[in-house]
C-alpha cells in the first residue's frame, strides 16, 4: 500500500485498509505537537540554549521552527535516541535583534498563527503572517485584539483573521489584559507562553463562556512552572504570570497521546488489541482521557508498567461522551460503528479548527450510510450499517484518520488525501499499514 498514489499532479484516494480479523499490535506513535511546540516557543524565549530530545518532525513543528528561525531564533538538529527523528537544539533570539521585515508562514497550524505573534511583538520590526487559505477562515480576533490591547501596532485589513502584519518596538510592558478566549484555549497559552518577558507580567482575564480546551491551558501552566517561570491560576478565568527568566532545559518530549487515539480506536473496531508503551503515568495532554472514552465504548483499558493496552469488546457500545474535544473526530469514528446511539456535547469550538469538523463530521458519515446529526455543541450519531465511499479529509488531519479508523471495520472506504496526516504524524500510512499486517496475520492464523 503506497502512502498517497499520484496521478497528473494530483493526489488520488487513499484506499483504506479493511482488517479481515482483529488487529493485534503493539504502537510506538511520534511526540506530541501541543507540547513541542510550547517548548519550542519557551526554547526561543530561554536565558540560554535548551534541547528538545525525541521531538515531534512534521508540518506543524517545521512551521514553528521555520518561524521561530525568521525571529532569529537558531534551531538545529542533532543526533538523539528518538525513533522518529533527531533532536533539536534551540539557541535563543537575542533580545537586540533588529528584524526589518520579515514574513512567517503559519500554514494550517494553530499554534505557529497564536502562539508566534506575541512573541514577535518581543522583537523590533515588521512581522506579516499569513498561512493556506483555510487558515485565514480560523478565529484569529481573540489574538489581533489581545495584540492590540497590549499597545501593539497592527494592520489586518478590518478582517481581524490573516493576514496581518504587526510592528514590534522590542519589549511589551504587559499588566491587566481581558479577552475573549471563547473560541480557542490557545488565545490564552499564546499569552502566558510569553508573558514572564513581559516588563510587568501579565495578568490575564478571560470574559465571556467557558474556554474550551482547558486541558491544554494546563498543559501551558505545567510546561511555564517546569521551566522556572511563576504562574498563578488559582481563580477562575484569571492567570497571573510574573515576570522573570524562562529557564533553559533539556527535556524529553512525550509522544503525542491524542495521535495514539486512532491506533487505539483499531482495537475496538476490529475486536482487536493494541498496545502503547511508554505511556506517562501523569500527564497533562488530553489525550490520556482515551482510558475512559475507550471504556465507555466497550472497550478493556488496562496500564501496567507505563504500557496501555486496549481490548475491544463484542461491539461497540454508543455513549453519552462530553467534552472529548481533538479526540473528537476518533471518537465519532468510533460512535459511527456502535450499536446504539452516542451523544457527543461541549466541542462546539471544534467549527473553528482546521475545518468545521463537526458539519464534516455529518456529512462524511451520512454519505457512508450513517445517522449523524449537528447539535448545538456537538453531535448525535445513532446505528445505522455503513457502506463503502470516499470519506473526505477537508484538509483535516484528524478527518483523515477518522475515516481510516471506518475503513477498517467498512469494506471499500477511501480516504481523500490521506498526506494531509503529515501536519502532525507523518508517519501516519506506514504504522497504519502495521495494523493491517497483524489484521491478515491474525485471520490467517485463524483460518487453518
Amino acid at each position: 500500500m503506497t502512502e498517497q498514489a499520484s496521478v497528473g499532479g494530483k493526489s488520488t484516494h487513499w484506499p483504506a485498509p479493511f482488517a479481515p480479523g482483529p488487529v493485534d499490535a503493539t504502537v510506538y506513535v511520534p511526540a506530541s505537537k501541543s507540547l513541542t511546540n510550547r517548548y519550542l516557543v519557551l526554547a526561543a524565549l530561554a536565558d540560554g540554549p535548551s534541547r528538545l530530545r525525541a521531538p515531534l518532525h512534521s508540518r506543524d513543528s517545521v512551521l514553528m521552527i521555520d518561524a521561530l528561525r525568521a525571529l532569529g531564533a537558531r534551531v538545529e538538529e542533532t543526533p538523539g535516541e528518538g525513533r522518529f527523528g533527531p533532536d533539536l537544539l534551540v539557541t535563543p533570539i537575542e533580545q537586540d535583534r533588529e528584524l526589518g521585515e520579515t514574513r512567517v508562514d503559519c500554514g494550517l497550524a494553530g499554534t505557529v498563527m497564536r502562539f508566534v505573534p506575541p512573541l514577535a511583538a518581543l522583537c523590533t520590526g515588521t512581522v506579516t503572517f499569513d498561512g493556506d487559505p483555510q487558515a485565514r477562515k480560523r478565529p484569529m480576533g481573540s489574538t489581533i485584539d489581545a495584540l492590540r490591547g497590549l499597545g501593539i501596532r497592527l494592520e489586518d485589513g478590518g478582517n481581524r483573521s490573516l493576514p496581518f502584519t504587526l510592528a514590534a518596538s522590542g519589549g511589551v510592558d504587559g499588566g491587566h489584559l481581558v479577552i475573549d478566549a471563547g473560541a480557542s484555549s490557545q488565545f490564552v497559552s499564546a499569552l502566558l507562553l510569553v508573558g514572564a518577558r513581559f516588563g510587568n507580567g501579565l495578568h490575564l482575564e478571560h470574559s465571556g463562556q467557558s474556554v474550551p480546551s482547558l486541558d491544554h491551558v494546563a498543559m501551558t501552566v505545567a510546561v511555564l512552572r517546569s521551566v522556572g517561570v511563576e504562574v498563578d491560576d488559582s481563580r477562575q478565568n484569571h492567570w497571573v504570570v510574573r515576570p522573570g527568566l524562562i529557564r533553559a532545559f533539556d527535556v524529553t518530549v512525550e509522544q503525542d497521546l491524542s495521535n495514539a487515539g486512532p491506533f487505539l480506536a483499531a482495537a475496538l473496531a476490529t475486536k482487536g488489541t493494541v498496545r502503547i508503551p511508554g505511556w506517562p503515568e501523569e500527564t497533562t495532554q488530553v489525550g490520556d482521557k482515551w482510558r475512559s472514552i475507550l471504556a465507555q465504548l466497550g472497550a478493556t483499558v488496562s496500564y501496567e508498567n507505563g504500557t496501555l493496552t486496549v481490548t475491544g469488546g463484542p461491539e461497540i457500545t454508543g455513549a453519552q461522551l462530553a467534552d472529548t474535544s481533538e479526540l473528537a473526530p476518533t471518537t465519532a469514528a468510533l460512535c459511527a460503528l456502535a450499536g446504539s446511539e452516542s451523544r457527543l456535547t461541549g466541542i462546539a469550538h471544534l467549527r473553528g479548527h482546521e475545518t468545521d469538523r463537526l458539519a464534516a463530521l455529518v456529512a462524511e458519515i451520512n454519505a457512508l450510510g450513517g445517522d449523524a446529526e449537528e447539535t448545538d455543541d456537538g453531535l448525535i450519531i445513532r446505528p445505522r450499517p455503513l457502506h463503502g465511499g470516499v470519506f473526505h479529509s477537508y484538509e483535516d488531519h484528524r478527518m483523515a484518520t477518522a475515516g481510516a479508523i471506518i475503513g477498517l471495520a467498512v469494506e471499500g472506504v477511501e480516504v481523500e488525501d490521506i498526506g494531509t496526516t503529515a501536519k502532525t504524524m507523518p508517519e501516519f500510512p506506514r504504522l497504519w499499514q502495521h495494523l493491517f499486517e497483524t489484521s491478515v496475520r491474525q485471520s490467517e492464523a485463524g483460518a487453518l
